[in-house]
Order: C-alpha cells, then sequence, then structure tokens
C-alpha cells in the first residue's frame, strides 16, 4: 500500500497517467497530478506544467512539497509531433525534473519512468544516447540534427536513450534508499494510439499483429504502483516490459527461438 505517500505523477490528464493516478489515490497516496492541460476528473492536487520548457518545470519543482515520497515520470508525446518537441518532452525535461526534484525528495522515494517497447534496441543506438547524457533544451534541434533523429525515430531515441539512463542511474542516489526503475508498455489504447499507428508504420503494425490484443492503461499502471511501492525497494535500474510477450517474442525471433 501507499498509504500516507505523496507521490508526483506527471501526464496524469489521460491515458496511463490519469489510470496510475487514479489507482495510487485508491491506494492511499497524496497524489499530485501534473500536466499541460487540467484532467477531466481531478484526483488529488493538479499543478499546471508544460515539461518542455526549463522555467515551466523550476516552478512545478518549487510548487511542489519537500518529502516527496514518488515520481511517476509518464508524461510524453508521441511522434507525430515535431522531434524536438518529443525530445524536450519525453527525455531532456523528464530528466531535468527528476533531478531538480531528487532534493525534495523522501529518503527511501522511489521515481519510475515510463518506457516503452520502441526502447530495446537502445543497443544499436549507444554513440547517439552517449552523445544525449547532458543534452540541454537549447541543444536539441542540433542534436536532433546531428544524429539523424527525425519522423518516428524521435520517439524510438527518446525510449532508448531513457532506458539506458534508468539503468545508469541504478546507484545513483543509494546512500538515500532512493531507486529508479523503468516500466516498457506495448502498443497501449490510449487516445494517442492511431498516433503511433500512423507514424510508426510497419513495426507498430507487426507488433499489433502478434499481440492478443492492445494494452489498456489499467494493465500498466499496477506495475507502475509496484515499484513506487515499498516491496520494490531492492529493484534498481530495472526495465520491466508490461507488453502481453512482445518484448519475449522479439527476444525469441532475434536469436531464433
Amino acid at each position: 500500500m501507499l498509504q500516507g505517500k505523496t507521490i508526483v505523477v506527471t501526464g496524469a490528464s489521460s491515458g496511463i497517467g490519469a489510470a496510475t493516478a487514479a489507482l495510487l489515490a485508491t491506494m492511499g497516496a497524496e497524489v499530485i497530478a501534473v500536466d499541460i492541460v487540467p484532467p477531466a476528473r481531478a484526483v488529488g492536487r493538479f499543478v499546471q506544467a508544460d515539461l518542455s520548457r526549463r522555467d515551466t518545470i523550476d516552478a512545478l519543482v518549487t510548487a511542489l512539497p519537500t518529502g516527496v515520497n514518488g515520481l511517476a515520470n509518464i508524461a510524453g508525446l508521441p511522434p507525430t509531433h515535431p522531434p524536438e518537441a518529443v525530445l524536450r518532452v519525453n527525455l531532456v525535461g523528464l530528466k531535468y525534473l527528476t533531478r531538480q526534484l531528487v532534493p525534495k525528495m523522501a529518503d527511501g522515494a522511489a521515481i519510475v519512468n515510463l518506457a516503452s517497447l520502441a526502447g530495446l534496441g537502445w543497443a544499436d543506438a549507444k554513440p547517439a544516447i552517449k552523445a544525449s547524457a547532458d543534452l540541454d533544451f537549447d541543444a536539441v534541434p542540433a542534436f536532433c540534427a546531428a544524429h539523424g533523429i527525425e519522423g518516428g525515430r524521435s520517439y524510438f531515441f527518446s525510449k532508448e536513450a531513457l532506458i539506458v539512463w534508468t539503468m545508469q542511474n541504478r546507484w545513483t542516489w543509494r546512500e538515500r534508499g532512493i531507486r529508479m526503475n523503468a516500466v516498457s508498455p506495448g502498443p497501449v489504447e490510449t487516445p494517442i494510439l492511431p498516433d503511433f499507428l500512423r507514424t510508426l508504420g510497419a513495426r507498430a503494425e507487426e507488433d499489433m499483429r502478434t499481440m492478443d490484443r492492445a494494452g489498456k492503461p489499467a494493465d500498466i499502471a499496477p506495475v507502475v504502483a509496484f515499484l513506487l511501492a515499498d516491496g520494490s525497494a531492492w529493484i534498481r535500474g530495472t526495465n520491466i516490459p508490461v507488453d502481453g510477450g512482445m518484448y519475449s517474442n522479439v527476444l525469441c525471433g532475434l536469436h531464433g527461438l
């Protein structure tokens, strides 16, 4: 349970973020919902913020209380948005918010990043991922041009780099007991699923054909909640696929199994 814990959930106005915020509230958490637009149905306290901008993230962190017990980084843009916007929200803004908030977090807090099945090929993108380690908001356009980050590639890269960043920070805040993990959904029935299928093309169509169904936000939210709860305290730097078996299907194909 999460009774008495204060949890910040970004992207809380729709999809997986909304489902996660609602579930955490039923588990006893005090939810602080963050999004660029207000939710149709409020859960806990709402704070409006544009996670593509440093100044609004700074204002958000200032507005948040000390002693935050958990951060669910769920906000994200689909690849129908310009590549620069996708990287600013899905990667640069997420990392900046996390780093700025850690000093205000309680010892033993948990950070959960929403990655994606789209990030499973991170090992093939190591040069660009390493180059993005200290990527700043203002440098995103030049970075995209230098590394061929365009179209649907922006989404894949943002999730590849996020998975790697999660693994790299497995012990960064260990002295304070703060842990970081990631969850990687497959295709999920949210308002932006059509955007993904239209933009990602053959890869997404293949994924959908091999799955028994698309996921639902309610399939993902409990795994995020588990990683925020005390029972997952010894799970660190791990990426958990929640995809109906799609990741295993890809691995078996790659290794001829």
